[in-house]
């Protein structure tokens, strides 16, 4: 995979950390693709980790090369959806997946780099889903999760897409949905390393037993996304709306509150982070996720 020769330089995506860091933001998730990719991998997640609580998500493809690019940071975030290679693999379609993220995992689990796993919670592994996290928390890395989802617009000019429609992903089985969330409810009585509070398991029951949202969307509030090309959006379902040299004067401007407005009240997606930080996107909020789990969780304290 090449860099988009547009991307920001290093130069303009440490200005645009900067911004963020003045204008409030405190947890910085790098994704992608794989931010790992990039040459300046490690001077950029360096800088991160100085200034914000910084996870970095790899499908186990880039950790080991880039190792100590993740010296610092408070999660590398891998991807596993099945205790069961082949169904892995075929979940990811990828042929080796599974094996790559499981070798990612014990190898920065060695180095002693904050690693967790994070399983995309479908109809193909939904009734697995509470063994994954015994497995894993068993051996002393933590849990969070994601949710099967994919964009159901079709707005050519939305900052990017993420997924698309697959009928054997969607869950089906709302009462499973439901008593998933029980059960990790009942676990977390006992157990630390599952990274989802319990706040956030009662909004997805109610989602899945009553079709009922019980958060409104935050975005822009609580969180934004930017792209590789440092354009901003509440969200990446939304069209970008400037760019992150433009915050400083956009961030209590009109617009955005009427785009904030707009946010609050949309309903088309049920993306697990979004929904995480719509219902804990208060510092303190956040501080019910990280306390006890990230190096850094004591950043939060001078917010508050």
């Amino acid at each position: 995979m090449e860099q988009d020769p547009k991307e920001l330089s290093t130069i303009e995506v440490k200005r645009g950390l900067e911004i963020l860091k003045n204008i409030g933001i405190v947890d910085i998730v790098l994704s992608g693709g794989d931010p790992l990719l990039r040459d300046d991998a490690k001077e950029i997640i360096d800088y991160s980790t100085d200034r914000f609580i910084t996870t970095v998500y790899d499908n186990g493809s880039m950790a080991v090369k880039k190792i100590e690019a993740l010296r610092n940071v408070d999660f590398v975030a891998i991807s596993i959806d099945s205790l069961n290679e082949a169904k892995n693999d075929y979940i990811k379609d990828v042929p080796g997946a599974w094996k790559r993220a499981i070798d990612t995992v014990e190898v920065l689990k060695k180095e002693k780099i904050n690693v967790c796993v994070t399983p995309t919670i479908s109809q193909l592994n939904l009734y697995e889903i509470a063994d994954i996290t015994k497995y894993f928390t068993e051996k002393g890395v933590p849990v969070w999760y994601c949710l099967y989802s994919y964009d159901q617009n079709n707005d050519a000019n939305q900052l990017f897409r993420i997924g698309k429609p697959n009928d054997k992903l969607v869950i089906k089985d709302k009462k499973g949905m439901v008593k998933l969330c029980d059960s990790l409810i009942n676990m977390r009585k006992k157990n630390n390393k599952i990274l989802i509070t319990d706040k956030l398991l009662k909004a997805l029951r109610s989602l899945f037993s009553e079709e009922k949202r019980v958060w409104n969307c935050q975005a822009l509030k609580n969180f934004l996304v930017v792209d590789h090309l440092g354009r901003i959006g509440g969200c990446h379902n939304q069209n970008f709306v400037g760019t992150v040299f433009d915050l400083p004067k956009m961030w209590n401007s009109k617009k955005f509150s009427s785009l904030r407005e707009t946010y609050n009240s949309c309903s088309q997606c049920s993306y697990l982070c979004y929904i995480a930080y719509s219902l804990h996107g208060s510092p303190y909020g956040n501080l019910l996720i990280v306390k006890d789990h990230w190096k850094n969780a004591n950043m939060f304290l001078s917010y508050t």
